[in-house]
């Protein structure tokens, strides 16, 4: 049994790999690229999400991940580079990356864009050795029915996170357990 469940996990390591190695991001050229495919993905959330753009006008920074690729076959993971957008301005690069174990398979890739909506917020993702989400600032993910009801009175959380552009096929796309971290292109 315990052949089998290596030749498993090898398998699957070995498909996160490719599947990591093949994505946009993972091809990147360079920083200015990363910039160019951040504000694209952006700008696409903020047509497809009108109230996302006037959160993006109110909040005091932005990070935008256009390409998050994720696996899983029992255990999953799953990564990509983004970058910090202070008042319109690249300010930094970040992974976010995270890895699972449970009931689960297939592969997807998507986006995310974190509304930082407090300096401090902002102060907490620069100065931490890797940001886990569920410690630190409050996060709420943004869902289409949350998006609609949005107003400057129901704005209390430090950061808003909306998932979009899925494509791939598996189910569930928590933050939990991932950890952002800021790198250097």
């Amino acid at each position: 049994m315990n052949q089998f469940r290596r030749a498993i996990l090898a398998m699957l390591f070995a498909s996160l790999g490719g599947l990591i190695a093949a994505s946009p991001q993972a091809r990147a050229s360079s920083a200015s690229q990363l910039v160019s495919d951040s504000n694209h993905a952006l700008q696409s959330l903020y047509a497809a999400t009108p109230k996302a753009a006037g959160l993006g006008a109110r909040a005091k920074a932005i990070l935008v991940f256009p390409s998050i690729i994720k696996g899983a076959f029992v255990i999953g993971a799953q990564t990509g580079n983004g970058v910090l957008f202070v008042n319109g301005k690249a300010a930094g690069y970040y992974n976010i990356s995270a890895a699972s174990f449970g009931l689960q398979a297939g592969g997807k890739k998507f986006s995310y864009a974190l509304f930082f909506m407090t300096n401090s917020a902002v102060s907490y993702l620069s100065k931490s050795d890797g940001w886990s989400i569920g410690t630190g600032p409050s996060v709420v993910v943004v869902d289409q029915g949350f998006a609609r009801s949005m107003t400057s009175t129901t704005l209390t959380q430090d950061v808003y996170a909306f998932p979009f552009g899925q494509q791939g096929l598996m189910g569930g796309l928590g933050l939990e357990g991932s950890k952002i971290t800021h790198y250097t292109p």
